[in-house]
């Protein structure tokens, strides 16, 4: 049984299953989000031009502490937009770093109608 607090959400990217539509669960649905966040490119909607954040861009960026503190700012205000009503905005935390030539991402953040964290990290590179 379904809880209240947990409803179905429809899967991202979108598939259908020897069920129906294939669906996924809060959490679930939250890093999905997050993760069409982090690859959109800016404009690559067209009646949302200001969604996204473009990281695979990054990865011919030199990486360095600049470089991070500019990804961490532009995903903090797209996050906090995009997961607005999901996710408790005063929990929302992230973190960039780079390894090598490859970009980190760790986002962490409480989920707001059930207090659970969540904590996630993304490797791009």
């Amino acid at each position: 049984m379904q809880r209240l607090s947990d409803p179905p959400y429809l899967a991202f990217p979108f598939r259908i299953g020897a069920k129906g539509a294939r669906t996924s669960t809060r959490a679930r649905h939250v890093r999905e989000q997050i993760e069409q966040v982090l690859f959109t490119n800016p404009n690559e909607r067209v009646f949302r031009p200001e969604f996204g954040a473009g990281v695979k861009k990054l990865i011919f960026e030199p990486n360095g502490s600049a470089l991070w503190e500019v990804t961490r700012k532009r995903l903090m205000s797209s996050l906090a937009q995009a997961l607005q009503g999901e996710v408790d905005p005063r929990t929302l935390e992230v973190n960039v770093r780079g390894e090598g030539a490859k970009l980190i991402i760790d986002i962490a953040y409480n989920l707001a109608t059930i207090g659970q964290t969540e904590k996630h990290e993304f490797v791009v590179g």
